[in-house]
């Protein structure tokens, strides 16, 4: 079976309210921090308590050199709204008091850091300078929230480096167990590919997901990931923060957790990572289920980042490449017919005996060619006295992954700065089904494009412009390809049709089952067809069936 997710989402702020909140802003208390930038505020104060009005404060982002220049109000209060997360430092000039400068300030991303400041009397020309970094405590809001950083974004092991399984680290988020896994006979694509999170008890599609302030929820509202079921882009996150409860209404369209992530940008000094991690079952241990040889594992995943400024000051860049190359196996057991049973020599129970003796009968000649679609080895050849022979499969699977992001950031004037990204996601997973008749193929595509315009309209008064647009695509278990048998015309539903199969139950030592679904689009031809054969055990030997769906029904009976 095959299904097409797709999800569309559009993100806008639209011109009229933002004009209509800003000329409101203009009478009103500086805003709160924006959900992708952060926001430092705090009063200025002299050493007596008492409030410094039209003190001047300069914020300063010492990776790109941009500098918000503000002024206190007449109760010495200043705020500095969407601020790019980051290293800053805070001068504060006034007259008739010395000139302070705060080092080793670090904001993080949707945060609203306080800041408060003393001044002392004396000379302007005079700098008191403070280089111990000031408690990161917010104080002016409620919410409950953890930020991850880069540092522990890149060091801490991830398996598969998928970024968003680090809000695990936050009390109240787990991951869920026993999600589906991304393969033949399962459809986790249906409730979205990405790692599913649970906070404080709620459904993984509760949760948002947001990168720069837009939504990248998949088309099931849930957790973003690729076919391979990892989010990739590690090196290109600057930080993410979690919010599990009380956070505010610019948030939205949630009850569960907010993970809100912020990509890296450029900076005036060139960073840049190379990389490339291996995971092999070399050094894997053999389970109970592994044949006498591991099966096989190899996944390599590389790539490298790299930003800097084209314009000092002005200009920046940054861009991310990761690449995921996956080969594997998963063993099993699969029950076949023996070839006793394919010639006809069926199993009669007797004295507690399941197979006390032989009865033969006649094949039908129609369902010959129906039979090459169990394998049979040397062990089911020479098996006998029985109808069902138990085999070690194992199922390759490749997966083939690319993930980019981009971002620019433009300073076009002092009061102006316009910032945009894309990330582009996209690979194929292959898995042949444990018959080895068919290849199924599990695809994801995931694009975001955002852009940010940030406007200084007076000290006291900012505002942005976001908009953004996300699209995911996802097809679950597409057939491309088969062996002659899985091919052949003449077993399908209709003259012409392709079979294509699906393998829903490996059956059991007593039912032995097997299922095969055609899926077509010609017209007349039905989308579903499903095939059935059965060879109970222990019975009469009378009823080798294969039925269908479509009430046509041939069998073999003595």
């Amino acid at each position: 079976m095959t299904n097409y997710g797709w999800n569309n989402r559009i993100s806008w702020l639209m011109l009229v309210p933002v004009v209509v909140l800003s000329l409101a802003l203009l009478f009103a208390a500086p805003a709160s921090a924006q959900v992708a930038g952060a926001t430092l505020s705090g009063l200025v104060t002299d050493e007596n308590g008492g409030a410094v009005a039209g003190a001047g404060v300069s914020v300063k982002n010492l990776g790109t050199g941009d500098t918000r220049e503000l002024t206190t109000n007449s109760d010495g209060f200043y705020s500095a709204p969407n601020l790019i997360p980051g290293s800053y430092e805070v001068r504060v000039t006034a007259e008739g008091f010395q000139a302070l400068l705060q080092r080793d300030i670090t904001l993080r991303v949707g945060a609203q850091q306080a800041l408060n400041l003393t001044l002392k009397v004396g000379e302007l020309t005079q700098t008191v300078e403070v280089n111990a970094a000031p408690p990161d405590i917010q104080t002016t809001s409620s919410t409950i929230s953890a930020t991850v950083d880069s540092t522990t974004i890149r060091q801490l092991p991830l398996n598969g480096r998928d970024w968003t399984s680090l809000a695990t680290l936050e009390p109240g988020v787990v991951s869920i167990p026993n999600q589906a896994t991304t393969s033949f006979s399962a459809n986790k694509g249906n409730r979205g590919f990405g790692n599913q999170l649970s906070n404080g008890g709620h459904r993984a599609n509760e949760n948002s997901y947001r990168v720069n302030g837009i939504s990248i929820n998949d088309y099931s509202n849930s957790a973003p990931g690729g076919a391979t079921g990892v989010n990739l882009g590690v090196d290109g996150v600057q930080e993410f923060s979690v919010l599990t409860s009380n956070y505010t209404a610019e948030y939205g369209r949630t009850s569960g957790a907010v993970l809100n992530a912020i990509t890296k940008s450029g900076t005036d000094e060139f960073h840049g990572t190379g990389y490339i991690f291996d995971r092999d079952s070399i050094f894997d241990a053999r389970n109970f289920f592994d044949p006498a040889k591991i099966p096989t594992f190899h996944r390599v995943q590389f790539g490298a980042s790299g930003g800097t400024a084209i314009v000092k000051d002005k200009t920046f860049v940054f861009a991310n490449y990761e690449g995921l190359r996956q080969s594997s196996s998963s063993s099993g057991t699969i029950h076949v017919p023996s070839q006793e049973a394919r010639n006809g020599q069926l199993c009669v129970a007797a004295g507690g005996n399941p197979c006390a003796s032989l009865n033969t009968i006649t094949v039908n000649p129609q369902i010959v060619p129906y039979l090459a679609l169990w394998p049979c080895s040397t062990t089911c050849q020479s098996a006998t006295f029985t109808d069902t022979v138990a085999l070690d499969s194992v199922t390759p699977n490749h997966a083939n992954e690319n993930y980019v992001i981009t971002r620019m950031d433009q300073k076009l004037t002092s009061k102006d700065n316009l910032s945009g990204a894309y990330f582009f996601d996209s690979g194929p997973q292959n898995q042949t089904d444990p018959l080895g008749n068919t290849v199924h193929e599990v695809f994801s595509r995931r694009q975001m494009i955002s852009g940010e315009e940030t406007h200084i309209f007076s000290p006291a008064v900012a505002n942005t412009l976001r908009a953004g647009y996300s699209r995911v695509v996802g097809k679950i278990n597409t057939p491309v390809s088969g062996d002659a048998v899985a091919t052949d015309a003449a077993l399908a539903i209709a003259p012409g049709a392709k079979p294509h199969l699906k393998f829903l139950s490996q059956g059991s030592p007593q039912l032995l089952d097997w299922v095969a679904s055609t899926n077509s689009t010609t017209p007349g031809i039905p989308s579903n067809f499903t095939t059935m054969l059965s060879i109970p055990k222990a019975r009469t030997p009378s009823n080798l069936v294969l039925s269908s769906n479509a009430c046509n029904t041939t069998s073999w009976s003595n």
